[in-house]
């Protein structure tokens, strides 16, 4: 049983000292994390890489106040720029391209803990703050999850309220031309609508992604990638889609035209119902490596699975966007 109770926030200010404290913090995303995450997951096999453990409740502990916030932004932002969200530890991440030169944020902030006094001592840390110049937008999330972040702003904080649960689910619109940093934890991640150069990581996501051009570049340790091509030609470079456990599915139309690359790196296979593939290449096609290719080829995509199994399908009604 959770007692809950939902406010509504618009337009809240960020503490100036979290602004300053975290400046510069999306800057860290980089290639290097994507190996590393899918390094690490091929060795550890628990599928909370980047989740810290909580104890469970004690018996008999009462039930623990549950408060939801949510917060609006709205930010004017050119059409061919760069977005980059930074997660929760937990919470979903949701972005939609539009037709406008802005940048359309809502965020809700969901805090447990014993006490009143302990929720808005967690909602001063468990935050939000952006970081932004001209062409670059910077949505940032600070918490208990961060020690370097709370060493340097919360020292004294009470050790008691670090392992609570708490999450961020994100809903954002951006301009269709729109190059997108992504970093999830565990939650669902979704995109749709947006051209540009797109990086996706999460640690434990079922990511759905409707794209149509650009360069698109997902790594998920744990969980499922669905790609739906709604087009019959990818505009743009391609895309390369890691998972270190799970299942990943290519949905494509009749008529598609590409170079396709899967592999399964340990166990699992290649299950092909797209049919009207041709090898491309040695290996050709086997259970566990496929070197095809759609019509008369074109943009590349590769897809890699440590342990699990790849789907090539053909788009249904219900995929459609």
């Amino acid at each position: 049983m959770i007692v809950s109770f939902v406010r509504t926030e618009t337009k809240s200010c960020t503490p100036l000292f979290l602004e300053s404290a975290v400046f510069g913090m999306g800057k860290l995303m980089h290639s290097g994390f994507a190996l590393l995450l899918i390094a690490l997951s091929l060795a550890f096999p628990s599928p909370a890489l980047s989740q810290r453990k909580k104890t469970p409740p004690p018996p008999g502990r009462p039930p623990l106040l549950l408060r939801t916030t949510t917060r609006h932004e709205l930010r004017r932002f050119p059409f061919g720029g760069t977005v980059t969200i930074v997660g929760a530890p937990a919470g979903s991440i949701t972005v939609e391209g539009w037709s406008r030169s802005e940048v359309d944020i809502s965020a809700d902030i969901q805090l447990q803990a014993d006490t009143e006094a302990d929720l808005d001592l967690l909602a001063t840390v468990n935050t939000i703050v952006f970081d932004e110049d001209m062409n670059h937008l910077r949505v940032l999330t600070t918490g208990t999850h961060d020690k370097a972040f709370m060493k340097a702003v919360a020292k004294k904080f009470p050790k008691t309220l670090l392992g609570l649960p708490w999450k961020i689910d994100y809903r954002v619109r951006v301009p269709l031309s729109t190059d997108l940093e992504i970093n999830g934890g565990n939650g669902a991640i979704t995109l749709t609508g947006v051209e540009g150069n797109i990086q996706i990581s999460g640690a434990e996501s079922v990511a759905n992604i409707n794209a149509s051009s650009g360069t698109l570049s997902a790594t998920i340790a744990v969980g499922k990638v669905n790609l739906n091509i709604p087009s019959r030609s990818w505009r743009g470079v391609g895309a390369d889609v890691r998972l270190a456990a799970g299942e990943v599915t290519l949905e494509l139309p009749v008529g598609f035209n590409g170079d396709i690359d899967a592999e399964i790196l340990r166990l699992g296979e290649v299950v092909d119902s797209y049919g009207g593939l041709e090898s491309r290449e040695k290996p050709g096609i086997t259970p566990q490596v496929m070197k095809v290719r759609a019509g008369s080829g074109g943009a590349f995509f590769r897809f890699t699975v440590g342990d699990g199994k790849i789907y090539i399908k053909k788009q249904t009604a219900d995929s459609k966007p």
